[in-house]
């Protein structure tokens, strides 16, 4: 089977075929709007919508050219039904929809984050059932028992603020721009973890569930004891806010493994192209197997939603809900 894959849950416009019979994505094309709302400071979704609507139907059409294919080789496709913005979320949906309707093919709506959970599969090696995940982005913080497709257990979620969110926030107390990950990442490459001591939330707590929002309050409240900010500075807040966060994660993550007698952790969604949260935890967990996709597949893409897809549409299933839900738990899948 020849699937389609269509991501526009937010900013990024990400399209992909997946070959089910060599097990391989064949073609793949992604547009990101990041330069476009980076003056705004974060996503516009009216602005997101309109990008997407000019932007999908010319991507398509490359990544057919790419894998030399016509609309009618498509045996499937597969959209980003939920969670997201609901415009964006209906841009991607209506396109599907109504081209599987042209060409009498299903069609099936995927669940961003499981989506994000299970393209790690596609690696080679590829961890086994059952799994523990951790997904990390901008709008989710989610340890996850993984059990089997479409059988997930959430033992850990943030309260509040997301990893993603956070590093965003603080981005802009630091007057760095959006989006606010690779440029803290970039700028803690020269300061001093160690130079200020922000808290790591929750980790003394019975539960596994995470909270970011104290800790960029932290850094609000050290921001507003400085009254000359250097360059010099905020390259030491970057990195021990950096820092703050790996240690958070990777000490959650430890007492997540320990919980569920799990002794393989997949770690998927945005936040996971850092390297240096990847270090951390790789050297942190040296005891239990970490895999990590590559870094092009850490943020949407086409590829991830072709991939989830084939899952559904080779065994003729269905989700609960096909419908865009902007709002989509990953408990009621």
């Amino acid at each position: 089977m020849n699937i389609l894959g269509i991501e526009t849950s937010c900013d990024e416009t990400g399209i992909a075929i997946y070959d089910t019979e060599k097990q391989s994505i064949i073609s793949e094309q992604l547009f990101s709007q990041a330069s476009k709302h980076a003056e705004y400071g974060g996503v516009v979704p009216e602005l997101a919508s309109r990008e997407h609507l000019i932007k999908i139907i010319p991507l398509i059409r490359m990544a057919l050219e790419e894998a030399k294919l016509e609309f009618i080789d498509l045996d499937g496709i597969a959209y980003t039904a939920g969670p997201g913005l609901r415009g964006p979320l209906l841009i991607g949906a209506s396109m599907a929809k109504s081209l599987a309707y042209s060409l009498k093919i299903p069609s099936v709506g995927i669940h961003h984050m499981e989506a994000h959970l299970l393209i790690n599969l596609l690696e080679k090696p590829a961890p086994k059932f059952p799994f523990l995940t951790l997904l990390i982005s901008g709008g989710h913080c989610l340890l996850i028992n993984t059990k089997e497709i479409g059988s997930y257990e959430i033992i850990g979620q943030t309260i509040d603020d997301a990893v993603g969110e956070a590093f965003d926030k603080v981005s802009k107390l630091l007057e760095l721009g959006y989006p606010g990950g690779p440029l803290i990442e970039k700028l803690a490459k020269s300061g001093d973890s160690s130079a200020f001591k922000f808290p790591r939330p929750m980790i003394n707590k019975d539960n596994l569930d995470f909270s970011f929002s104290g800790l960029k309050t932290a850094v609000f409240y050290t921001l507003k004891d400085i009254t000359a900010l250097d360059n010099r500075i905020k390259a030491n807040i970057a990195a021990s806010f950096q820092d703050a966060v790996a240690d958070t994660l990777l000490i959650k993550s430890k007492k997540a493994l320990e919980k569920t007698k799990q002794n393989e952790l997949v770690i998927g969604g945005g936040v996971a192209s850092n390297k240096y949260i990847r270090n951390k935890l790789i050297k942190g967990l040296k005891d239990s197997k970490i895999y990590f996709p590559p870094l092009e597949r850490c943020t949407d893409n086409g590829a991830m939603i072709a991939f989830a897809g084939s899952f559904y549409l080779s065994n003729n299933k269905k989700n609960k809900n096909d419908q865009v839900r902007p709002k989509w738990p990953l408990s009621e899948l």
